[in-house]
């Protein structure tokens, strides 16, 4: 089960190398004394520099590190130990889960309360500015992964908050008077990038229409789904809390999507499917956190770390493998 000290450079490939090239330690304070660790001595260093301890727990290799979801990194990256910037996965997941969070919730009708006026504050401030900066850092970084995911999702907030804007941008209330409430929700479907599904609407059954956009916020989120698949794939092989985020996110999607395309008889979104995709989004929330938590968490501010438990056949599982049948033979 890799921990997050298996992420930050605190682990021991590059330790054996050290100790075959130069495993001199434990020097006095005048520098006059040196001698090389023992078989033994090196052995148990080793052990105990996968959990973060002894003279070898920092010792850089200069080799990749495995997927890690803290980092969110889905596939081998550069050690971190040089690195001028913090880690900014924590921050834009932290972002992000809060956000949909809350939202998740209300499509979930927690306390019955129905409307998503609230999210707007946070889809501006939080899951939106935020989460677009740790974006950015994560182009700095050199994360091509978390830069694309985290700088989409960001401005996906932050444009969904500016359509929701009561009274501010006006954005509904300009189709809606020059050309009536389809062009609006046809304009709407164009943004998401899926084409709105029409029917009657249940009290003018002549006119073509939807329903308002109170009701409908997450209307056309195919889009956003086949986005979210796209990076789902990206994680095939990295870690199960890594990959478990962008899954439930994926089903999120999907379900809230199929709930507003095909609503009740009543022309409303169909409730059983908009709740199990806010359970959904609150499950991909969770993870989010969870996987932020395991960014944050090392032997230098915590009595423990957390797993994200590695693919069998990721990189690191086939590492992890080797090792065992290593282990076996001796």
């Amino acid at each position: 089960m890799a921990t997050n000290t298996e992420h930050t450079g605190n682990h021991a490939p590059g330790a054996e190398k050290m100790y075959h090239e130069d495993t001199s330690t434990n020097s006095t304070a005048n520098g006059g004394i040196h001698r090389q660790m023992t078989h033994e001595e090196h052995q148990t260093a080793l052990a105990a520099s996968r959990f973060g301890y002894g003279p070898l727990a920092h010792v850089s290799s200069g080799a990749r590190l495995p997927a890690f979801g803290g980092e969110f990194q889905p596939g081998l990256y550069k050690g971190v130990e040089n690195r001028k910037f913090a880690n900014p996965a924590p921050l834009g997941l932290s972002a992000f889960a809060l956000t949909t969070f809350v939202l998740s919730l209300i499509n979930m009708r927690t306390r019955s309360v129905a409307e998503p006026n609230l999210v707007v504050g946070l889809a501006f401030g939080y899951g939106g500015l935020v989460q677009l900066l740790a974006g950015m850092w994560e182009m700095a970084v050199g994360n091509t992964f978390g830069a694309t995911a985290l700088s989409s999702y960001g401005g996906f907030w932050l444009s969904f908050a500016i359509i929701l804007t009561p009274g501010g941008f006006q954005i509904e209330e300009a189709y809606v008077s020059q050309q009536g409430e389809l062009a609006f929700f046809d304009a709407f479907g164009f943004f998401l990038m899926v084409p709105v599904s029409r029917q009657s609407h249940p009290r003018h059954p002549r006119r073509q229409d939807l329903t308002p956009l109170a009701n409908s916020s997450f209307l056309p989120t195919q889009g956003w789904f086949i986005f979210t698949t796209i990076l789902l794939i990206a994680t095939l092989r990295s870690t199960v809390a890594f990959f478990f985020l962008f899954f439930t996110l994926d089903l999120a999607f999907l379900l809230l999507g199929i709930g507003y395309l095909h609503r009740n008889d009543a022309g409303m979104p169909n409730p059983p499917v908009i709740k199990a995709g806010g359970f959904f989004g609150l499950l991909a929330a969770f993870t989010a956190w969870y996987n932020a938590l395991a960014g944050m968490l090392d032997d230098s501010n915590s009595f423990f770390v957390i797993p994200v438990a590695h693919f069998p056949w990721s990189v690191k599982g086939k590492e992890l493998r080797q090792k065992a049948k290593r282990a076996q033979l001796e």
